[in-house]
């Protein structure tokens, strides 16, 4: 069988090309071994159910485990009715996993098990029993457990698999239990009647922190794409390859895999080479931003559904404030959970094909608003089309600068100091459509730097979006984008400064720094 790259469902290593994951493995099998019991949080499409599958498999385990496997994803409202329904829907799914894997013994008690109504009580006393009918470790993964997160009886069945552990030392129960979901079930938040405010419930604190970086790295893509090159004959330098794609990516495992289907499927079938180059990760990057697809529609659905977070995430795509990661503030620990939000010292957007697409939508959202009463946004693509397919950067800043202008001394001042950024970004989006595309680089300064890279057909060209902070912090300014042209190869740059100062002023400026050509216009 031909094998290709997987972004939907489990991946299968005989039907599908995929990274070498093997160390996160061996760590997450390390905690299994040791008997913890823990939940694999991360967001969606992120490899939760593939580790989930490889974890299940006998090899895996040698003859000390039998591994029961199980998912509520399809479980309904009914199956939480009544502790007695819960109770014979979970101890079917044990039955069904234990037939698999071919356990014909249990699959023989736990059948037998069901022939009398039980509550939880009665499902404490059988799990003991059911651990009792071998002598094997039996470890149980349970996968899209968050889809019944909100309902009190699973929150009381993660309170009895709780009291199993504690009294583990007495009676026998699951040696290992493995939870996989968005969320992390030891923060659960649940709705107990329609009129009063989520409260937190912590029925799984016993629950070791799940601390592997599910992040794909350079080096464990490197190998999906070395096994791609031997099987199709193509030629490519899969270090390099690997780099680019987590620049892109920073190794979300959706986005890795996309991108190389992209370069797979639609670009390497129009070359006149079997050779796949650090470009065509470029483009497929560019093509993957203007896609839609489910794990776009859940990332924008979140944002949408939870307004704090929409206006926290356009302070760090837009208006670039420089604010700490704190895990704590539930605006960022949501953003977390759905990743949006990496972890680290400082709040920033997970990767840079999320902040593009973010940023996009920001726009689009502006332009269906109905801020371009006066035209803004009508600016025709063809309007700064020059010879040689180059683009007119300056006078598209000169329109920029007019359209604000006129727009400034109306009742939309406010809203312009606020959301001058998102409007430029809004007014480029036309002039680039079917030309170009440009990313977002966010650059730290205490002018707040922006810089927008253009690419509009074979040319480059860098815009900086900056707040004006004066003369001195300006020609520091100047010096930064002087040094980043050059490492760009650049000869020229423009610069966008929004000046929310007392005196205003629109004016433009063309100056020679440090070698480098830079016109500046001010809004």
């Amino acid at each position: 069988m031909k094998k290709r790259f997987n972004v939907t469902g489990n991946c299968i290593p005989a039907e599908h090309y995929m990274a070498d994951v093997s160390a996160k493995f061996a760590r997450i099998l390390d905690m299994v071994e040791m008997g913890e019991y823990f939940t694999i949080n991360r967001p969606r499409q992120y490899g939760k159910t593939t580790m989930l599958f490889r974890l299940a498999e006998p090899s895996q385990h040698g003859a000390y485990y039998q591994v029961l496997d199980l998912s509520f994803e399809g479980l309904t409202a009914e199956d939480f009715r009544s502790e007695e329904d819960f109770c014979a829907v979970f101890l079917k799914l044990l039955e069904n996993s234990a037939r698999y894997q071919r356990y014909d013994a249990l699959v023989k008690w736990l059948k037998a098990s069901r022939s009398a109504p039980m509550k939880f009580s009665g499902l404490s006393d059988a799990i003991t029993e059911m651990a009792n009918q071998t002598d094997k470790k039996i470890v149980l993964l349970i996968d899209e457990v968050d889809k019944s997160s909100n309902n009190q009886l699973f929150l009381d069945f993660l309170g009895l698999l709780r009291n199993k552990y504690l009294t583990r030392q007495r009676t026998k129960t699951f040696h290992s239990v493995v939870l996989a979901g968005v969320y992390d079930v030891k923060n659960l938040k649940l709705k107990l009647r329609p009129d009063t405010e989520k409260k937190y419930n912590s029925p799984w604190n016993i629950a070791a922190d799940f601390e592997v970086n599910m992040d794909l790295q350079p080096n464990e893509i490197a190998p999906m794409l070395e096994e791609y090159a031997h099987d199709r004959g193509v030629a490519l330098d899969a270090q390099a390859l690997a780099q680019r794609i987590v620049y892109y990516t920073s190794g979300y495992p959706f986005l890795v895999s996309k991108v190389c289907k992209i370069v797979d499927e639609k670009l390497l079938p129009e070359k006149t080479e079997a050779t796949w180059t650090v470009h065509d990760v470029d483009m497929a990057a560019r093509q993957l931003i203007k896609e839609s697809n489910v794990n776009f529609d859940d990332l924008i659905k979140n944002l949408a559904n939870n307004p704090d977070l929409y206006d926290l995430t356009l302070d760090v795509v837009v208006h670039q404030r420089d604010l700490p990661f704190d895990p704590n503030e539930p605006s960022i620990q949501l953003g977390v959970i759905y990743g949006i939000f990496a972890r680290g010292e400082r709040l920033a957007i997970h990767n840079r094909i999320y902040r593009e697409v973010i940023a996009s939508y920001m726009t689009v959202s502006l332009l269906v608003k109905g801020r371009d009463e006066q035209g803004a946004f009508g600016e025709s693509s063809e309007t700064y089309l020059m010879p040689g397919n180059r683009m007119d950067i300056k006078g598209a800043l000169r329109r920029f600068q007019t359209l604000m202008k006129a727009e400034y001394n109306k009742k939309d001042r406010a809203f312009l100091e606020r959301q001058g950024r998102l409007v430029f970004l809004a007014f480029l989006s036309p002039i680039l459509n079917g030309h170009g595309h440009a990313f977002k680089e966010p650059q730290s300064s205490e002018e707040r730097r922006l810089d927008v890279v253009i690419s509009y057909h074979q040319h480059r060209y860098v815009i900086e979006l900056k707040v004006w902070r004066g003369p001195a912090a300006h020609e520091r300014g100047l010096g930064q984008l002087a040094a980043y042209l050059d490492t760009l190869g650049l000869e020229e740059g423009y610069l966008l400064i929004f000046d929310q100062s007392a005196t205003k002023q629109w004016i433009e400026q063309e100056v020679v720094h440090e070698g480098k050509k830079i016109f500046a216009t001010w809004v």
